[in-house]
């Protein structure tokens, strides 16, 4: 299988910003490890929507697989309490 380039939607930066250290970087490595393999076990497909979550911890991260691509555009990185909140 071809790997998968990732990108993050600008506002991921400021999630990002938002993290400590030391859950930062197990977010990041969790986060490459979708170039290979987008929608592995731990990844759920969201109910309603085109979009998949990945957990990490008390985190999740939510992203858009688009196949044509070969592509991962990662849109909210956040606490369980936080990421599916619209607002």
């Amino acid at each position: 299988m071809a790997r998968y380039s990732l990108f993050f939607k600008e506002s991921v930066a400021k999630d990002l910003r938002s993290i400590p250290k030391r859950d930062l970087a197990r977010i990041l490595t969790r986060i490459r490890t979708l170039a290979d393999e987008p929608r592995g076990e731990a990844s759920e497909k969201l109910s309603g929507q085109e979009r998949y979550r990945l957990r990490q911890g008390s985190y999740r991260i939510l992203y858009e697989v688009h196949d044509d691509l070969h592509e991962i555009v990662v849109v909210k990185v956040g606490h369980r309490r936080d990421v599916y909140d619209p607002h």
